[in-house]
């Protein structure tokens, strides 16, 4: 689980990870950008991203959240507010 102090190694991180997933490099991926639209991310690749997320962090993300995850700051934010319990 990542620690709420290390917020910058954790994005830095879960952005590589997504920036794999999407077939692209960490500098084209913005903290912003739409997984669908920006990114192409599908929802097989959308899954991929939690269940990588999950195993890294060791964390549970409970799947009515899953929908809401849309863009990286969603992942940032959810994983901090997990990590955080």
């Amino acid at each position: 689980m990542p620690e709420v102090s290390n917020l910058g190694d954790y994005r830095s991180e879960i952005k590589k990870l997504v920036a794999d997933i999407a077939e692209k490099s960490p500098e084209e991926i913005k903290d912003d950008a739409t997984f669908g639209e920006d990114l192409g991310i599908d929802s097989m690749m959308a899954l991929e991203i939690v269940a990588s997320i999950e195993k890294k962090y060791k964390i549970i993300i409970p799947e009515n959240e899953i929908p809401n995850i849309r863009s990286l700051q969603n992942v940032y934010d959810l994983v901090a507010k997990l990590a955080m319990k």
